[in-house]
């Protein structure tokens, strides 16, 4: 770690975690979370403005523990970066209202980065530097993606993506049948390791030869994996719980690891890496490094920690733009929703640039700090 590395602060609130991470380079400096998942927990999934509210009470104590974890003051940092999208429009909006204070008030470049690009850029946290370019497989609770980025701040191209239901999702709402609790991914992983992955015969969505060969489908599985509990259950016999899970999960991750070392054999790319919440999954990890190292395919997947939402992610592809003297975001930045992810960052609109999608907010520097 070299002290003339860009020293970043990355903020990520897209969803129900407010994330504070710093970074130096590419070395993790720090990574602070404050989770309102138990709240989100009796609903059975996550309430947009409960976990707005519990960003904002967050906000100011998650970054200082992160400054002081890191052992950095505020008026060192290079830069601060912030998830500007995609993900719920509130929960972004205190993330990115919180970047913009902090950015005036210490007189430093703002960064507003994307969600998924971010979920990438992580992993030279753990493992150095992103090939270029990089094939990534992101698998999360809303974004089942196929990713080819030849530079991670300015050029990312989607391969696939999930037309219905994302991984994640059907992970939670199986769970929810099962009556497993919220967030369904951990569960059903455990549950998963003591039983029979061959037990039930469940359908792997968009594999036929006719179908799109990057996107995935998960709503089919879903709905089949249901009805299969519901005739058990109307039947009167007991839902074998772990035969279930493990079934269903080899479902999912037999499709996720088959499409992502097709594209990269494909589009000839010798690496993969595999982010978002997913990720965290032991049976994806272990099934795609079966596969990838039948394949000649390098592996690279972050700790479990670094896969879920985090502000270290933010940090690191915050530092990468610095680095790489990306224009920064000006006090005008917005958060939005629907950001896509061949938009890596928003940069200023200083020297011309409008970004022309549509915005859930728009504040100007007067209004805002007035």
């Amino acid at each position: 770690m070299a002290a003339d590395e860009p020293l970043v602060l990355g903020i990520e609130t897209s969803c129900d975690e407010t994330g504070v991470g710093v970074v130096r380079g590419t070395t993790l400096l720090a990574d602070a979370v404050a989770s309102s998942v138990d709240t989100h927990a009796r609903f059975g999934g996550v309430v947009p403005e409960i976990a707005s509210r519990a960003h904002l009470e967050a906000m100011v104590p998650t970054i200082e523990r992160a400054l002081k974890d890191a052992g950095v003051a505020a008026r060192d940092l290079d830069g601060i970066a912030v998830t500007s999208g995609p993900g719920l429009a509130g929960a972004l909006l205190v993330g990115v209202s919180a970047a913009k204070a902090y950015a005036y008030a210490l007189g430093k470049p703002l960064y507003g980065v994307n969600h998924l690009a971010s979920h990438i850029c992580v992993d030279q946290l753990e493992h150095g530097p992103l090939p270029e370019p990089t094939m990534a497989l992101l698998v999360s609770g809303g974004h089942s993606s196929l990713l080819l980025a030849p530079d991670i701040t300015s050029d990312v191209r989607p391969l696939g993506a999930t037309i219905d239901d994302a991984a994640g999702e059907a992970f939670d709402k199986i769970a929810r049948v099962l009556n497993l609790g919220f967030p369904g991914g951990p569960v059903i992983d455990r549950l998963a390791k003591e039983g029979d992955p061959a037990a039930i015969a469940f359908p792997r969505g968009l594999t036929g030869p006719r179908d799109a060969p990057y996107d995935f489908s998960f709503s089919g599985l879903k709905t089949s994996v249901a009805r299969w509990i519901e005739a058990k259950r109307a039947a009167g016999e007991d839902v074998p719980l772990r035969d279930v899970a493990a079934s269903f999960q080899e479902a999912v991750v037999d499709v996720l690891t088959r499409k992502a070392v097709r594209a990269c054999t494909d589009q000839g790319v010798d690496h993969l890496m595999i982010g978002g919440g997913v990720a965290a999954n032991s049976r994806l990890r272990a099934l795609a490094e079966e596969r990838c190292e039948r394949a000649g395919i390098r592996l690279r997947v972050p700790r479990p920690g670094l896969c879920t939402d985090n502000g270290a992610m933010v940090a690191a592809l915050g530092a990468e733009m610095v680095a790489r003297n990306r224009r920064p975001s000006d006090l005008e930045l917005s958060a939005d929703s629907s950001l896509p992810v061949t938009e890596p960052h928003v940069p200023g609109t200083a020297h011309g640039h409008a970004h022309d999608h549509d915005h859930v907010h728009e504040v100007s520097k007067d209004n805002l700090y007035s």
